[in-house]
């Protein structure tokens, strides 16, 4: 039996340069009503969304989740974490392709040494479900550990 499912849908309408898809569907109606189009995803977002920009969201959430998570069984929970995910879709042979998911970490922890901190951001990288969703592209995590 699986830990969770979420599912989500997208309508499309029209051909890939003018038309453009709404996001629907899932418990949480987060997403319901998000606009997608090829335009934002590839030139300016203009108030739409991406899939990179919600892979993006998803890495970012998940690896923050097994950060905490880490820290915490090291009996040194975080005072505060900021994960950035930067997505990168490129021409891969000619054909678009995600090819890396670089994750910045900034992390307030107090009595850690900068040692056990990029130990236990190494734990928590092989434990995100994203991170491993992701084996395909080039993942990087860059951490800094902030004193409070």
């Amino acid at each position: 039996m699986s830990i969770a499912e979420r599912s989500t849908r997208t309508t499309w309408t029209g051909p890939l340069a003018s038309g453009s898809g709404t996001l629907d569907g899932g418990s949480s109606q987060a997403l319901d009503g998000q606009e997608v189009t090829w335009a934002a995803r590839t030139e300016a977002p203009g108030g739409k969304t991406s899939p990179e920009e919600l892979a993006a969201a998803a890495h970012s959430s998940c690896f923050s989740m097994a950060l905490a998570l880490k820290l915490g069984e090291n009996q040194t929970p975080p005072g505060r974490l900021e994960v950035d995910c930067t997505v990168t879709l490129d021409a891969v042979d000619g054909v678009p392709t995600i090819t890396t998911s670089a994750l910045t970490v900034k992390a307030q922890v107090d009595e850690l040494d900068a040692d056990r901190f990029a130990a236990i951001v190494d734990e928590a990288a092989a434990l995100c479900p994203v991170s491993r969703l992701f084996t395909g592209a080039e993942v990087s995590v860059q951490a800094e550990l902030v004193q409070g």
